[in-house]
């Protein structure tokens, strides 16, 4: 009798990393994507990462795993879902309400990921002796997307953003570095063909080639990373939009093979961040900000942003009404709340 074969410990990994959430899951080389610092650096030069100088300052720890952590041997790459079970372009033709990415619409990631990866990772460091671990999740300088690739969780899409085929594009990826020598899994193949849907449907024409993407045009980098006044030719493209935007992610054909059933229960949205009304933004103070986006990955942007992109959703929205708002907020103390509410209110007597 042939005795059956114990589980590797790969395959002990993989279970304990579902028990805690994750839908995707996969092992790459720590040097499994040697042209990620070559093509950091293209970018970089090109400027294109825009007011991002936490990307440039520590480029040479985020080319390479190695680079940030030498004794590095492998990534256990990790993804959980947050797939939506609604349209994410739903709000598109209602511009008293402002649009809020899908991602942010839920829990806070940082902490809901980062709270299972350190999970996996005591299970780790408790099966393997003398293994040492660190675990990230977009907090640290680590490129998640070509090492959830090189680990076969998906491939990045035209739009540059990671494509799986059981979840579409809707990931958060976190990812575990180990000591410990693991057999990598086999990379996933890039399947985009002549698809172009994320490249046409972008309204800034934030991509100017395939599988390029130039942040200071992208309406996510736009509205939540930059902090000074949005470029007024960008503006109109911005629509409604108040944080992020899933455009480019909502048009991928792949997504209709997403499995929304795989959602993490954190990442349910919460009923006032699916459709908030424009005038509740544009009356927030700083009180007001914190309560109502505590818990939300969306409390880092503050206050003002948050303002001077309904203040731009309002410009855009054709509504006279709200235009004593907007008044208001022409004396703001944030120069930037001030000259958007000023754009917006010339838009709206045009």
């Amino acid at each position: 009798m042939v005795a059956e074969a114990l589980p590797s410990i790969e395959q002990k990994l993989e279970d304990v990393a579902r028990e805690h959430g994750f839908v995707a899951f996969g092992i790459a080389r720590a040097d499994a994507a040697p042209h990620t610092a070559a093509r950091l650096g293209e970018w970089l030069a090109e400027g294109r990462h825009g007011d991002m100088i936490w990307m440039e300052s520590r480029a040479g720890q985020r080319g390479s795993p190695q680079g940030l952590w030498p004794d590095v041997r492998s990534v256990v790459a990790l993804g959980m879902s947050y797939a939506p079970a609604f349209d994410p372009l739903a709000l598109a033709d209602e511009p008293a309400r402002g649009r809020i990415s899908v991602y942010a619409q839920g829990a806070d990631y940082h902490d809901v990921v980062k709270r299972a990866l350190k999970a996996v990772a005591r299970w780790m460091v408790a099966e393997a002796k003398g293994a040492e671990v660190k675990v990230f999740v977009d907090t640290a300088p680590v490129m998640e997307k070509p090492l959830a690739a090189a680990a076969g969780l998906g491939w990045q899409g035209k739009h540059t953003n990671l494509v799986s085929r059981e979840h579409g594009s809707w990931l958060f990826l976190g990812a575990i570095y180990t000591t410990l020598d693991l057999t990598p899994s086999r990379p996933a193949r890039a399947t985009c063909g002549s698809c172009a849907a994320c490249q046409h449907v972008c309204p800034t024409q934030a991509f100017p080639a395939p599988y390029q993407l130039d942040a200071r045009r992208c309406i996510s980098y736009l509205t939540i990373e930059h902090d000074g006044p949005i470029p007024v030719d960008l503006r109109r493209g911005i629509g409604n939009r108040v944080y992020g935007c899933d455009d480019c992610l909502a048009a991928c054909p792949w997504n209709k093979f997403a499995d929304t059933a795989a959602r993490h229960r954190a990442f349910l949205p919460r009923a006032e961040l699916v459709a908030p009304s424009l005038a509740d933004l544009l009356a927030l103070d700083d009180a007001g900000f914190r309560q109502v986006f505590a818990g939300s990955p969306i409390k880092r942007i503050g206050r003002n942003r948050m303002v001077r992109n309904a203040a731009v959703a309002a410009g855009n929205s054709g509504d006279a009404r709200f235009r004593e708002r907007l008044e208001v907020l022409i004396a703001d103390e944030s120069p930037i709340v001030a000259e958007a509410a000023a754009w917006a209110l010339a838009e709206l007597a045009s």
